[in-house]
């Protein structure tokens, strides 16, 4: 069914519903939304209840995240691997980190990447100012050289090297998850096993040796970084000074190694697909692509975006809903029960599986309305509770106490490319481009994201237009922050 949907290309106007989802669509179609089915060996309840997918959510110690592949946990584990009461401690050390006030630190390093990407596609331009790009490698090496400048600092270099190998290991880890599981298959010398056993081994000693010299660092009495990895082994040192000697307390180099192979895998994905995806959807829809552009202009002319100002895109971040609400970054959740339990009314014992189709929910007629299929950003315009209704149906980055720790991050990061992608081009599809999402890790482009960048003279006249209307000393925002 799933190689079917895959077949072939689909209109933009589509529901991708079907060729992303196609078991569970046509599942849900046949039995109805709340409706029991089997995964190979597994049973599988569906859950499309707005308000029984939050008790889910906020159930984690009950509905826990199924075990991972072993060989998949070579790309990564870390907190997003951990249950119970590891979990809460992880997540304690690692929250800090992602605090709004440390991220707007990183803000110069989101710069930095973003000017060498849209430098990359200026130098590209023909003499009419136009070219076509297949800009969704550029997305991918983006999000990797943001996770690497923001997480290791100076140690930028070996952190591209890092990178490059952990998007090498996820498309392997991808390989094995979607073939089927043998015991101890995993210890046969095949050459997939082989070179993921490689990647982990050199991915491992290039961390091992940045920790260390960080660690050293802060022996002979160096403030932390304000990267990543500076403000995690900052945290950790502080929650282990706290509990003077005690055993299983903080973290070990192993479980700093793992964290940092997360930030990777995690950040990556995320941001590159909902910078891809957003793309799309301004190619098609020109009206928002020019108002997004407008409401840069007037925040920042073509001055570099600060965090400040990031602050103040209010049509940005409905554009950036929106594209969430199409096409989230994962198409569902998965989770395991472990203990029997019951929820609105329905048992579920012990070993069944509960599956969230994120994707369904953002598509669905009773709860987005009759144009719940169509691209519109107007209805994020009084923010999310207005947009759903008071019901719990927008949830791309999860909910509840295991929420994506990263999506400030995420959406600081997509907002800075963004902005400086609509300060300099205006874009729309190549004739050449095939509609087709797939979902692997994330919801991915089967083929080439190719586009047709230009930045024309009526692109700089607008810009210049906007600079004589704006102070020379100070700037206006003219829309009001987001609360």
């Amino acid at each position: 069914m799933i190689d079917e949907a895959n077949s072939r290309p689909i209109s933009l106007s589509d529901d991708i519903v079907q060729r992303v989802l196609p078991f569970h669509y046509h599942s849900i179609k046949k039995y109805g939304k709340n409706c029991f089915i089997w995964m190979g060996p597994k049973p599988v309840v569906n859950i499309m209840e707005p308000e029984l997918i939050r008790d889910v959510l906020l159930k984690h110690n009950a509905f826990q995240k199924p075990p991972v592949h072993p060989l998949g946990k070579l790309l990564a584990t870390g907190v997003i691997a951990l249950e119970g009461e590891q979990w809460t401690k992880r997540r304690k050390i690692i929250n800090p980190a992602f605090h709004l006030e440390k991220l707007k630190h990183m803000v110069p390093a989101f710069q930095l990447s973003c000017s060498e990407m849209v430098n990359k596609w200026e130098k590209k331009l023909s003499k009419d100012g136009s070219c076509e790009l297949d800009i969704w490698p550029d997305l991918e090496n983006l999000a990797g050289d943001v996770i690497s400048r923001t997480a290791f600092g100076s140690s930028y270099e070996e952190g591209r090297r890092i990178f490059q190998l952990q998007k090498e290991q996820a498309h392997l880890a991808v390989q094995v998850s979607q073939s089927i599981y043998i015991p101890g298959w995993r210890f046969v010398p095949t050459k997939t096993n082989k070179r993921m056993r490689q990647i982990s081994n050199e991915v491992n000693a290039l961390l091992k040796g940045i920790i260390e010299r960080r660690e050293k660092a802060m022996k002979v009495g160096e403030t932390a970084n304000d990267d990543l990895l500076g403000l995690l082994m900052e945290s950790n040192y502080k929650e282990m000074q706290e509990h003077g000697e005690r055993k299983n307390v903080g973290m070990s180099n192993k479980d700093v190694i793992e964290e940092c192979k997360l930030f990777y895998f995690a950040g990556q994905e995320t941001t590159s697909v909902l910078l891809l995806w957003t793309m799309v959807l301004l190619s098609k829809h020109s009206n928002w692509q020019a108002r997004a552009r407008e409401e840069v202009l007037q925040v920042f002319g073509n001055k570099k975006p600060d965090g400040d100002g990031l602050n103040h895109l209010k049509i940005v971040t409905m554009i950036f809903h929106e594209v969430l609400r199409l096409y989230p970054p994962a198409s569902m959740l998965i989770r395991s029960v472990y203990a029997d339990t019951e929820v609105g009314g329905m048992y579920l014992p012990d070993g069944v599986q509960v599956s969230l189709p994120i994707l369904l929910l953002h598509h669905d007629h009773e709860i987005w309305g009759d144009d719940a299929k169509d691209f519109n950003p107007e209805r994020f315009s009084e923010g999310v509770s207005k947009a759903t209704k008071g019901q719990f149906a927008f949830f791309p980055f999860g909910y509840g106490p295991r929420v994506c720790i990263g999506q400030n991050f995420a959406m600081m990061e997509a907002k800075m490319a963004l902005a400086m992608i609509l300060q300099r081009f205006s874009f729309e599809l190549s004739p050449s481009y095939a509609h087709a999402p797939i979902s692997v890790i994330t919801i991915q482009p089967q083929y080439d994201f190719k586009c047709s960048m230009t930045s024309d003279f009526s692109l700089r006249k607008l810009i210049k237009e906007y600079l004589e209307k704006s102070s020379t000393t100070t700037r206006t925002y003219l829309l009001p922050p987001l609360l």
